[in-house]
């Protein structure tokens, strides 16, 4: 009977509201829901038609009363209503039926400035929530892979989302030092586009190009490398047309946004303290985000920093995670939101 009641009660809530996808986590239910962040509305109005997997499946594909839209741009909202009924969608899916709006943790990249903080608060707020914290994505992706953040030994995570990449340092609890690029998955895609126009003189979508960066994309030589047929319009006839690509050409097109993340990387390093560049030297770095799981990646971190790389066991979930095992400790969890607001 008290379980009956307990559960007409407020669950708390973890958001991962990423640039690509959102992930959920309910407490002592672990993550839930796992959607892209794309909302349909129909033209001209805010009228909400399909959210998630349903919307992007119409990406580049609707009627022109139709527009697919993703409401996150760089990891910060882009479009502020859309956002909001995109929370809203997210968070009545996973709490219906309770008596207590819930409190939401949202973990938001280091980089965003007060007004972006104060937009991301204000959404989940109107999107149905009790109390909102906000908690660097560094922060909560190193608690979500179960890197040791309270001892007094430096740990250092690269999360690579899809609007940014995340790095930082942290050491008893806090970050030591942090840098946020807006670079990520969405780059790697916009790069793959602009590589097929300038070599190959064909026009694909954005879905195409993250399925070749997820079929062939590499950061380092492969053992064996792919190939893939990629369907397209021809630029100079307006044709439908179909051509075969190498893993090598789009390695050398993802050359430039991976020099920038590894650029950011060794500023990174550099900025640490000598004790807790003696822990690294053991420890390594660790690697989380979509962007973590392009081929070869840690292998091209490690031959640039000279560090152990590791690659965290579930890197998409990683973010979500973390903001589900800080609802555990609301002390600390009061603690980093503080901090980042």
């Amino acid at each position: 009977m008290f379980a009956q009641l307990k559960g007409l009660f407020s669950n708390d809530i973890g958001i991962d509201l990423g640039t690509a996808n959102s992930l959920v986590f309910v407490r002592d239910r672990g993550i839930v829901l796992r959607e892209p962040s794309v909302v349909a509305i129909q033209a001209g109005t805010n009228n909400v038609l399909a959210v998630g997997e349903e919307a992007k499946r119409m990406l580049g594909r609707t009627p022109g009363n139709i527009i697919a839209i993703r409401p996150m741009k760089d990891g910060v909202i882009a479009d502020f209503d859309v956002t909001g009924a995109m929370l809203r969608h997210f968070i009545q899916r996973v709490h219906h039926r309770k008596l207590i709006a819930p409190r939401v943790v949202v973990a938001v990249p280091s980089g965003i400035t007060e007004v972006e903080k104060r937009a991301v608060k204000d959404s989940v707020t109107h999107a149905g929530a009790r109390e909102v914290y906000l908690i660097e994505q560094p922060m909560a992706s190193a608690i979500g892979v179960g890197l040791p953040v309270h001892e007094p030994a430096g740990n250092m995570i690269v999360d690579i989302g899809g609007g940014t990449c995340e790095m930082a340092i942290i050491s008893l609890a806090g970050i030591v030092f942090s840098r946020s690029l807006r670079v990520g998955g969405d780059e790697f895609d916009e790069t793959t586009v602009a590589h097929m126009k300038r070599a190959h003189n064909l026009m694909i979508g954005e879905r195409t190009a993250e399925e070749i960066k997820i079929r062939i994309g590499s950061a380092y030589p492969l053992e064996q490398e792919l190939t893939m047929d990629v369907k397209g319009r021809d630029l100079s006839t307006g044709l439908p047309k179909t051509i075969t690509v190498r893993s090598e050409e789009i390695r050398e097109a993802l050359k430039e946004p991976l020099s920038s993340i590894l650029e950011a990387i060794r500023i990174t390093l550099e900025r640490c303290p000598p004790e807790l560049a003696a822990d690294l030297v053991d420890r390594g770095i660790v690697m989380a985000g979509g962007g973590a799981l392009l081929r070869g990646i840690d292998r091209l971190v490690a031959e640039e920093t000279f560090l152990p790389v590791h690659i965290a066991d579930d890197p998409l979930t990683a973010v979500a995670e973390g903001t589900g095992r800080v609802l555990q400790e609301l002390s600390f969890l009061k603690r980093v939101a503080s901090s980042s607001s």
